[in-house]
């Protein structure tokens, strides 16, 4: 059954939403929990100006600082549920990052906004990206 769930967070309301309704299928199961953030590195998805490089090292470390704070969240909410969880940041591009983490579980749980249209092409999904490359189960959290 499901004893090891990844959540992963992208610290978002929507992905706190996701997470609480993991949180709670965890507890009843008697799941161990995992929360993942996933820090993608600008200066590999962007084109950045050498005079840009020092603005660059500052943005790569205010994203690993919010993705900590992500995670800690996360581990509060878990804790105030009861439920025992682990985290961390890791560097890399989502989907992949995401996908090749999932083969150690047995449940995903992800939130998703549901766009669709224009919206859907310019911001993409990560969670349908996931849904769409990975064999485990996934649990979508359609957010309010």
């Amino acid at each position: 059954m499901c004893q090891k769930i990844l959540m992963p967070t992208d610290g978002s309301p929507c992905s706190l939403q996701a997470l609480e309704h993991g949180l709670d299928l965890a507890k009843t199961l008697g799941a161990k929990v995992h929360f993942l953030y996933v820090l993608e590195n600008p200066a590999q998805t962007i084109w950045i100006a050498p005079e840009s490089v020092p603005y660059g090292m500052e943005l790569l470390e205010d994203l690993r600082k919010a993705g900590e704070e992500a995670i800690k969240k996360a581990l509060d909410l878990a804790r105030a549920k009861g439920v025992e969880a682990t985290g961390e940041v890791k560097e890399g591009v989502p989907i992949p990052t995401i996908v090749e983490a999932a083969k150690e579980y047995d449940l995903l749980v992800m939130g998703t906004h549901g766009r669709t249209g224009l919206d859907r092409l310019l911001l993409g999904s990560v969670t349908e990206g996931v849904l769409h490359r990975t064999s485990v189960p996934v649990l979508v959290v359609r957010c309010r």
